[in-house]
């Protein structure tokens, strides 16, 4: 096929992961730990350097139409999350970190088989594809570190403000383990999941687009509106405080003490921005141009109480749930299972991330063996994770394809995309044959 397009053979090639995060959910932007691991699905690009200074891309699937422009020049529309402009953002990432103006152009294919908008980090895994690709054509060397910080900035480029677990699981995964991913500096953990248990994939076929939706940027302002607030409470220097961990590291004390100073600090009421420059002493003009993003600053009501609540008691499932997989008593599966539910109460009534049908699946999940459940990525649709003991795994898959996917027109979505098993698979890599 790339001959097809371009006339001409790639010189190498270039793979990234998707992911699932077993347990920390919209946490990473809020400096907290997460627990994911890469998938054996993802992004693959085929790539060619020309020496022109244009960027040609296309795309294995006829519903992503080609796209070319000037490499040297590169405009990423906010407004319209198509899928050349997460390419771009890799590619401007890397640009920009080496200051370069006079960039060689490239022809590039791009497939993959992340099943897109499904909490698998399709769009995340294209970005650090592209970042690796422009890395390679340009001759340059990065740690696998600093290419997940480059990519997990530029992504932003595109209006997402997320956290950076997608970049760092993808550039960071190994085969075989699950990672503790750290912020601030970044790090990686391996956490050995449990061998009498599989984690199994099942997508509510609702789909979400994380930069389409204002959901995903309010969470992230209502996330660093609750730390301001917090953090005038206790008297701190509330103007540079951005996330709900800088106010714990503060303070010095523990998770389970911040959800106690939540609970003193914060109403279960929505907060208007009116009252919000009340608590901060500040005007509303203040409060839009300095603190929220341009997309959130019509929003009239902000949960900061319900959001707060829901980052400290996850990122406190997530350091639970590392102990229980180090110390493996004789019940983790059934453990973890209950973290695992745990945190989809959260996301749904705290965090409101969830949707009907993916707290239907959960449902379905846990009835036909799951020893816990819970959506997976961003939410508001996409795909949940289920942890079965591995003994039930063929009876799960069966009984949850015919209660969810076969009980209506879903089944149309191939069965591979929907419902799988997945384990711990390898980072993002270069090579030079397919």
């Amino acid at each position: 096929m790339f001959n097809s397009k371009f006339g001409s053979v790639p010189k190498f090639y270039v793979r990234a992961p998707g992911r699932v995060n077993i347990i920390g959910e919209h946490i990473d932007y809020c400096g907290y730990s997460v627990l994911p691991m890469a998938i054996e699905q993802d992004m693959l690009i085929a790539v060619e350097p020309v020496k022109t200074h244009v960027l040609q891309l296309a795309n294995t699937n006829p519903l992503y139409p080609d796209f070319s422009t000037s490499a040297n020049n590169i405009q990423i529309d906010k407004t319209k999350p198509l899928w050349p402009n997460y390419f771009l953002c890799g590619f401007k990432g890397i640009q920009e970190h080496f200051g370069l103006s006079d960039l060689t152009g490239m022809n590039c294919l791009v497939d993959g088989n992340i099943p897109p908008s499904s909490g698998l980090s399709s769009s995340s895994a294209l970005v650090c594809c592209a970042g690796l690709v422009t890395l390679t054509v340009l001759g340059m060397n990065l740690s696998k570190v600093e290419l997940a910080e480059i990519c997990t900035k530029s992504e932003h480029y595109i209006g997402t403000e997320g956290g950076g677990m997608d970049q760092s699981i993808s550039f960071l995964a190994e085969e075989g383990t699950a990672k503790l991913i750290e912020f601030s500096p970044l790090r990686a953990t391996d956490v050995k999941l449990p061998s009498g248990a599989v984690f199994v994939i099942a997508n509510s076929c609702v789909e979400m687009n994380k930069a389409a939706t204002s959901h995903f940027n309010i969470r992230v302002m209502e996330c660093r509106l609750a730390a301001k607030l917090l953090a005038k409470h206790k008297c701190l220097p509330w103007e540079e405080v951005l996330r709900l961990e800088e106010v714990q590291a503060k303070l010095e004390v523990s998770l389970e003490e911040m959800l106690l100073i939540t609970e003193d600090t914060l109403h279960s009421e929505p907060y208007s921005p009116e009252e919000i420059c009340r608590c901060l002493g500040i005007s509303l003009q203040e409060l839009k141009t300095q603190i929220l993003s341009p997309n959130t600053q019509d929003v009239l009501t902000f949960k900061l109480y319900q959001r707060a609540k829901h980052v400290y008691s996850e990122a406190a499932r997530v350091l639970q749930f590392k102990k229980i997989c180090e110390e493996a008593p004789d019940s983790t599966v059934q453990l973890l299972g209950e973290l695992m539910n745990q945190s989809h109460v959260s996301c749904r009534d705290m965090y409101e991330c969830s949707c009907p049908e993916l707290d239907q699946l959960v449902d379905i999940c846990r009835k036909f063996g799951a020893q816990g459940s819970r959506l997976t990525g961003a939410g508001w649709g996409g795909c949940t994770v289920s942890i079965v003991p591995a003994d039930k795994l063929s009876s799960f898959l069966a009984n949850v394809h015919e209660a969810y996917y076969q009980r209506s027109n879903r089944s149309l979505v191939p069965e591979k995309q929907s419902l799988f098993a997945t384990k711990p698979g390898g980072g993002a890599l270069v090579f030079l044959e397919a």
